[in-house]
């Protein structure tokens, strides 16, 4: 789908022509592209014009953590997008996966192996020269996350990617890296891996500096953060990227350019993402010219937008926010009174007074244009009467069920938590289930609460998509077992196992399509939305690069002063 701008929303012309260029790229990025190596743009002379600027860009909540590898939440990767680097990343133009800290690679003929031919010349933030064995170093590192560090959190983006680690070996995508040169790195795999290459453009396979990595003891968590635990290095990142690290206090990180980055500088040499987790507070900043832009537009907030003549630029759909439920506990393990609240939700009647405009109710996980999206979804339609007779059917006696959801946040995939919850434990109220609120602050530990295991009975909770696979969707949620849904089931596991090696074409289409439909008929989560997310900018801003995978860095966002 084509991004575009909101109705009625005013929109400079610079980013109204940037939109109608991106509309091919998000196009060809949910159809999911081969990859194609080109070099890497030059400065364009806008960018080049007026640069050493100062900029402030405002956020709905606090990173939780900067070790991307670790720590998956938006705000976290929005940071360390700036700073560290991968292998690849997604063309803005095409979405394929596109040359970064690697400039060209190739795959064996047996598809077990993929080599990378490094960028030369790059050193981290810290001076470590960037070489085949940095790149060696992380992916050891992720290869050998410990049992420990693992369970202290949801699915890692390396355990979603590559199933198990080196205390699993057998069970493993993942076989080794090789260092060929200094400039050379191999990467071997158990099983054919159709979408690594995409992959690796997630900011979870962002190289960090092994210098850094050591000095900041990185597998060691013991340093307080938003209701968890990080390393000291999750405090202070070091890559490659176009800005480095210069501090993080609770309502603010700041970042300055990079002055010996390898690639495209910008105009921005300070910039500055401040936390305001009130969608009214963001507003008014950026009426007032506190800040120069933000994310995480709400529908309360686009009627001033138009009035003052604020910018507002849409992202394409690439997302889904869903209803968790967690079978440990026992009503949930049957299958019937899942379904019965699937029936239960009128999703319309939720998405039309909370999110903006063109969000469309969701039948399935995987967002429109993936592989494998069913047309037809699968999931139980809107009948609250049927889910009355499911639930009264089931043994269930009015026990209290928990309903956890997020406070002082306005989550990209979940604009107004507190207004979702109170629609969705109204609905789920009238068929018969006894629900008890249980709201945490999202700085409190909410995303850690969630996704690991607890009395949660129900969560609100989305994902974002951050390549353009299916496997980054139902891999992520439903590949293993995890303690945010609680449930284990062996056949889908291995349908998922299977899917992800199967070369692009119908037989990969099907197969996603099949774990589409199983997921309907057993209903371990609910989809509700495809949600659309937008940023507002002032206008100084000329070009600010959105992208469907959040792929957003700003030494890209062009000023007009």
């Amino acid at each position: 789908m084509p991004a575009r701008g909101g109705k009625g929303v005013g929109v400079a012309r610079g980013i109204r022509r940037r939109d109608l260029l991106q509309a091919a790229a998000v196009t060809a990025l949910l159809a999911g592209c081969t990859p194609s190596p080109q070099p890497k743009p030059t400065p364009t002379a806008s960018a080049a014009a007026a640069p050493n600027q100062s900029f402030t860009f405002g956020t709905p909540a606090s990173p939780i953590g900067l070790d991307p590898a670790l720590t998956a939440d938006i705000e976290s990767w929005r940071v360390t997008r700036q700073v560290l680097e991968g292998l690849l990343t997604t063309d803005p133009e095409t979405g394929a996966p596109s040359p970064a800290l690697a400039t060209q690679w190739t795959q064996s003929s047996d598809l077990l192996s993929y080599t990378f031919t490094l960028r030369q010349g790059v050193r981290f933030h810290d001076g470590t020269p960037f070489t085949a064995a940095a790149v060696k170093t992380n992916f050891d590192r992720w290869f050998n996350f410990s049992p420990t560090l693992r369970a202290a959190r949801g699915v890692l983006p390396f355990t979603a990617a590559f199933q198990a680690h080196s205390d699993a070996p057998q069970l493993s995508l993942y076989k080794g890296c090789t260092v060929l040169g200094d400039y050379l790195v191999r990467l071997d795999l158990t099983s054919p891996l159709t979408g690594l290459l995409q992959a690796l453009t997630a900011p979870a396979f962002a190289i960090s500096s092994p210098t850094a990595l050591k000095a900041g003891s990185a597998d060691v968590e013991d340093q307080p953060s938003a209701g968890t635990r990080i390393s000291r290095y999750a405090q202070h990142p070091v890559g490659t990227g176009p800005f480095r690290f210069k501090e993080w206090t609770s309502d603010r990180v700041l970042l300055e350019a990079s002055p010996d980055y390898w690639g495209t500088r910008g105009q921005i040499e300070q910039l500055a993402l401040v936390v305001y987790d009130q969608a009214q507070n963001r507003l008014d900043a950026l009426v007032e010219g506190t800040i120069d832009g933000y994310d995480a537009v709400t529908l309360d907030n686009i009627e001033t937008l138009v009035r003052k003549g604020l910018q507002v630029v849409r992202r394409d759909p690439f997302s889904v926010m869903y209803l968790g439920m967690n079978q440990s506990v026992p009503i949930l393990q049957n299958e019937s009174v899942r379904l019965a609240i699937a029936s239960a939700i009128n999703k319309n009647s939720l998405i039309t007074p909370i999110f903006l405009e063109d969000t469309k109710p969701a039948a399935q996980f995987l967002p429109p244009k993936l592989n494998g999206f069913n047309q037809a979804g699968g999931f139980p339609s809107f009948d609250p009467e049927k889910s009355k007779r499911l639930i009264a059917q089931s043994g269930y006696r009015g026990e209290p069920l928990k309903f956890y959801y997020p406070l002082d946040v306005t989550h990209l995939v979940l604009p107004s938590p507190e207004k979702v919850y109170a629609e969705l434990s109204a609905q789920l109220t009238l068929v018969g289930l006894n629900i008890q609120p249980v709201p945490i602050a999202w700085s409190d530990g909410y995303l850690e609460r969630v996704t690991t295991p607890g009395d949660h009975a129900f969560h609100l909770l989305g994902r974002y998509g951050t390549y353009a696979d299916p496997d980054d969707f139902l891999a992520s949620l439903f590949g293993s077992k995890n303690g945010e849904f609680g449930f284990f089931d062996a056949q889908l596991f291995s349908k998922l196992g299977r899917a992800r090696g199967l070369p692009d074409g119908n037989d990969r289409t099907a197969a996603y399509q099949n774990i589409n439909a199983q997921l309907a008929s057993t209903a371990p989560a609910i989809p509700i939305a495809f949600p659309i997310s937008a940023v507002a900018v002032s206008s100084r801003i000329n070009t600010y690069p959105t992208s469907p995978v959040l792929n957003e860095t700003f030494n890209h966002v062009v000023l007009t002063s």
